[in-house]
């Protein structure tokens, strides 16, 4: 059986977990389209990140595929009605990320709201600036708001309550008797989205994009938020709306924003000129899932159910 793995993941796990296989791993076939139809011509399985688009024309060129390993968890770029379609399997490697995701919002949350941690290059050029950083903020007290209230927001609330925040979420595909709103550290508060942006101190966004979600976060979404809050986007580029989140950061309308996700990625030519000069903005290359330890989990994920899935072991 063969196969095809576009994009980078653990190569001994790949190796130890499909012994029995033909194995064609390249990183860099993502990113040459006509290799990439020819290996998919006999492949019975492919893996994937989020870069690798697995459309109409890659399955049609992929007759015997049975399965698609999907290295993450979002499902974006594959078209899943095809896959159905044509009975193909999707796995994405659910569980696998959450904790690298989790801490990493919470250490923006914190970065951000605390002010100080960009002073580095200033002390280092002899300049003492602690008349300007003394008047940070904690996030003790805060309340923290979750746009979407699935596995990696819940690991987020449970780290930000740990911390001595209330948290809120909104997620309208959660009934409100639904027991998950009753964590073991106490309960979150179901909010619809309006509420939640008016009243949450960070505001975190963990929904797929989709027709309903692209564009969530514009202009009258930001107008909601309080002066002083944090927007946190690592779930997709496009439910935030990138050009208007900046505005509102030079206009000093929120306090500030971390974004790991981008509505082009990676950054066509000239498409980062819209985040020059935006103050207490932290961009990050779509990493917030990818630890060491994360990476070793996604693979071990993505290797069991393709293997599940062609060997039934």
């Amino acid at each position: 059986m063969k196969i095809v793995v576009t994009e980078f993941m653990e190569e001994d796990v790949l190796c130890n977990g499909l012994p029995d296989a033909l194995v064609v791993y390249d990183p860099d076939l993502v990113d040459k389209p006509d290799a990439l139809l020819a290996e998919s011509a006999d492949a019975e399985a492919l893996i994937v990140r989020n870069r690798t688009q697995v459309t109409g024309a890659l399955l049609d060129a992929a007759p015997r595929l049975r399965c698609v390993g999907r290295l993450g968890v979002g499902l974006d770029n594959i078209d899943t009605a095809a896959c159905k379609a044509r009975g193909i399997a999707v796995y994405p490697a659910t569980g696998a990320n959450d904790i690298s995701v989790a801490e990493y919002v919470i250490a923006s949350a914190l970065l951000l709201t605390r002010g100080a941690f960009g002073a580095s290059a200033e002390l280092a050029q002899g300049r003492w600036p602690r008349q300007a950083l003394m008047d940070g903020g904690e996030i003790f007290g805060k309340r923290f708001g979750l746009v979407g209230f699935g596995a990696i927001a819940r690991q987020v609330a449970r780290r930000s309550a740990a911390l001595g925040m209330t948290v809120a979420a909104h997620d309208p595909f959660i009934a409100n008797d639904d027991p998950v709103w009753a964590q073991d550290f106490g309960r979150v508060e179901r909010l619809d989205l309006d509420a939640l942006l008016e009243t949450s101190d960070i505001v975190s966004l963990h929904v797929p994009l989709t027709d309903a979600t692209r564009g969530l976060i514009n202009e009258r979404a930001l107008g909601l938020m309080k002066p002083h809050a944090i927007l946190i986007n690592t779930a997709r580029g496009g439910v935030a709306n990138e050009q208007a989140l900046a505005r509102a950061l030079v206009e000093g309308r929120i306090g500030g924003a971390a974004l790991d996700v981008f509505e082009a990625e990676p950054f066509p030519q000239g498409y980062a000129s819209r985040f020059e000069g935006v103050p207490n903005l932290i961009l990050t290359p779509h990493i917030a899932g990818l630890t060491a330890e994360a990476n070793r989990r996604v693979s071990e994920i993505t290797v069991a159910n393709v293997r599940r899935h062609l060997f039934g072991t």
